[in-house]
């Protein structure tokens, strides 16, 4: 009996070996695929964002770098109060890009038309002041942002900076 006690108690630790073997393969196989997974989702995630990424500060840089288009000096008459008075003022216009500042040159006898009529319609005493000026420059950047005849939209003027700003009474 002794031998047939023993045959079952090796046949026993045969099918517990292989049971453990294969939960341990299974456990293995899991691990790799898991392990195989993350990394593809990570190289996918960092790779394309790498790309984008580059592209994305890229597109700062230039949102960032400062687009300007200079306006030659003017004189203009300014409303009389008290007197003839005029205005020198040269001025520098800051926009968002490059293909603005090429429209802003191609029409700029409308863009200096238009700046004409703005200023002529100010008194000195207007233009004296420190507020009056940024009322200038807001009404400048309406007026600009207008659309041109031959285009579609108005530009976009982001500011006004006055280069050269004399006001003369005569």
């Amino acid at each position: 009996m002794a031998t047939k006690g023993k045959a079952p108690a090796k046949g026993a630790e045969a099918e517990a070996a292989p049971a453990k073997s294969s939960k341990k393969m299974l456990f293995i196989i899991v691990g790799v695929v898991l392990v195989v997974v993350i990394g593809a989702g990570a190289f996918f995630m960092l790779g394309g964002k790498g790309k984008k990424g580059e592209d994305h500060a890229e597109e700062k840089v230039e949102a960032k770098t400062p687009t300007f288009v200079v306006i030659e000096p003017f004189v203009v008459n300014l409303q009389q109060e008290n007197g003839d008075h005029y205005l020198q003022v040269a001025m520098t216009l800051q926009v968002p890009n490059a293909p603005t500042a090429e429209m802003l040159k191609l029409y700029m006898p409308q863009v200096r038309s238009r700046l004409l009529m703005v200023l002529s319609s100010k008194k000195a005493s207007e233009l004296l002041t420190n507020e009056g000026k940024r009322a200038l420059t807001d009404e400048i950047i309406d007026q600009l942002g207008e659309p041109f005849s031959g285009s579609g939209k108005g530009p976009v003027i982001n500011d006004v900076f006055y280069t050269s700003f004399v006001i003369q009474q005569q």
